[in-house]
């Protein structure tokens, strides 16, 4: 499962370069939650939080169902 979770955060990626920020896969735990780390201009920016939760988690929860939630680590 963690091999699918990298290949979905691969497919955001690009969008989030693209206004200078980065996302990085740090775990998942036993309750499916994803772990990620926001990087580069998305790392202290005022909507990262919407850009991980209507963005990254609605896309990686679209794609794998099993996943409960994705949230960002320091």
């Amino acid at each position: 499962m963690q091999e699918n979770v990298r290949k979905v955060l691969a497919q955001v990626r690009p969008t989030l370069q693209r206004d200078g920020g980065d996302v990085e896969f740090v775990g998942l735990d036993s309750d499916m939650v994803v772990k990620v780390r926001l990087t580069g201009a998305c790392k202290g920016c005022p909507m990262s939080r919407i850009t991980l939760k209507e963005g990254i988690e609605k896309f990686v929860k679209s794609e794998l169902p099993a996943i409960r939630a994705v949230e960002a680590v320091e």
